[in-house]
């Protein structure tokens, strides 16, 4: 009869349209951050992104806090998620850098300055992926984002010179025999808070000076752009790793208001440097 034949190919197109439905479903979780996307996965990747990302460095990745999407701007699709850390963690961080400043305070200058150089050279290797990212969450064209890490390379050749030229004054004293030495002096923890429309350009230029100086830097990026703070501090990490040099000579905690409310009211901290 043809009445039942067409019923059961109803049914058929029905169940066929249903799978269909649900593998598009599944398709679309398992692609709802951008990182799962073939078009971005691999530069996001090579800068050490995880579609889930620890949002505190002292040496070692860890958080504690909420975790958040981090949103494109352009597309307003999330990239992927990142734990922020909470004032307990920030606590951690201070000490660390705390010690690693005990540490990096008594380095030769020529050598933190060589140290400078090294993370240039890394972010040279690093320009276009980068870049990338910075266009990706910011929302800005790529030629800036891209210019941005430029800016930072830049900062560091800089910073590299300046590390052999600090000078500083001999004066005459009043007493005889005997003269005045005027010397320059690292202050500590840099504390650094930066915008989101520059979210890389603006950490590099304090830096990569701090560093040079004989101080360590602890970082609180934008909450709306996380992953460029944490592939910018993935960067840094390899050098320091590779030179066995403590963590916490740049630190970083991405949170919110609360975390930058501590940084700048902590007597731990002399200078914060805020955009």
């Amino acid at each position: 009869m043809i009445v039942p034949v067409l019923f059961r190919n109803l049914i058929k197109a029905k169940r066929y349209n249903i799978d269909l439905i649900c593998r598009r479903m599944a398709s679309n979780e398992s692609s709802k951050y951008l990182i799962s996307n073939s078009i971005y996965k691999s530069f996001l990747t090579d800068l050490g992104l995880e579609e889930e990302n620890l949002g505190v460095f002292d040496g070692k990745w860890f958080a504690n806090g909420q975790v958040i999407d981090s949103i494109s701007p352009s597309t307003n699709e999330p990239i992927a998620r990142v734990r922020q850390g909470s004032l307990e963690d920030y606590n951690r961080i201070v000490e660390s850098s705390q010690k690693a400043f005990q540490y990096w305070s008594n380095v030769p200058a020529p050598k933190r300055g060589d140290i400078v150089r090294q993370i240039g050279d890394e972010l040279r290797k690093n320009l276009q992926s980068l870049g990338k990212l910075i266009s990706m969450e910011m929302g800005k064209i790529l030629p800036e984002g891209v210019g941005e890490v430029q800016e930072f390379i830049d900062i560091c050749d800089y910073a590299v010179g300046l590390s052999r030229m600090y000078d500083g004054k001999v004066l005459p004293s009043e007493r005889p025999g005997h003269v005045l030495m005027e010397q320059w002096n690292p202050l500590g923890i840099i504390g650094i808070i930066t915008a989101f429309n520059f979210p890389c350009a603006v950490f590099g230029w304090n830096q990569a000076i701090a560093l040079a100086c004989g101080n360590v830097t602890l970082w609180k990026g934008a909450p709306t752009t996380p992953l460029t703070s944490i592939a910018t501090t993935k960067i840094v990490e390899r050098v320091l790793r590779r030179n066995s040099l403590p963590g916490g000579l740049s630190s970083l905690i991405c949170g919110g208001s609360d975390i930058g409310s501590s940084i700048s009211k902590d007597k731990r901290i002399p200078l914060v440097s805020f955009t």
